[in-house]
């Protein structure tokens, strides 16, 4: 199941609108019961309202009624590890969770929520 969430990152970074930054992101989430959902970065003219990859792939599985989540999969040219924001959502929506990163090379990185953002603010900070 994690080559699927991986091929579908990738296949989402060619659907990415970035002609600012020029940095495809592609991501999927895979849900509790199996299902991917994926998501790509678009960006605005006016930058804080670009969304990353990450956050639509999670959006985009919420709001198909998925809310328990296994695994996500980020794809950049690089092997980008997610922004600060993103962990923050992936953290609140998912908690411990795997995270694949792969470039576009096919190397990938195994990594969990809680090593991206170690010490994290959630429920129990408030």
């Amino acid at each position: 199941m994690n080559d699927q969430l991986i091929e579908k990152a990738i296949h989402m970074r060619e659907n990415a609108i970035a002609p600012y930054s020029k940095y495809k992101v592609g991501s999927a989430v895979l849900t509790d019961s199996g299902k991917i959902f994926g998501g790509c970065n678009v960006e605005s003219s006016s930058y804080g309202l670009t969304c990353c990859a990450e956050r639509i792939a999670l959006y985009n599985a919420i709001s198909n009624g998925y809310t328990k989540f296994t695994a996500l999969a980020v794809a950049t040219k690089n092997g980008g590890y997610p922004c600060g924001a993103c962990l923050q959502v992936i953290w609140d929506l998912c908690g411990e969770i795997s995270i694949y990163i792969s470039d576009i090379s096919g190397n990938i990185k195994n990594k969990t929520s809680s090593e991206l953002l170690p010490n994290a603010f959630d429920k129990s900070s408030l």
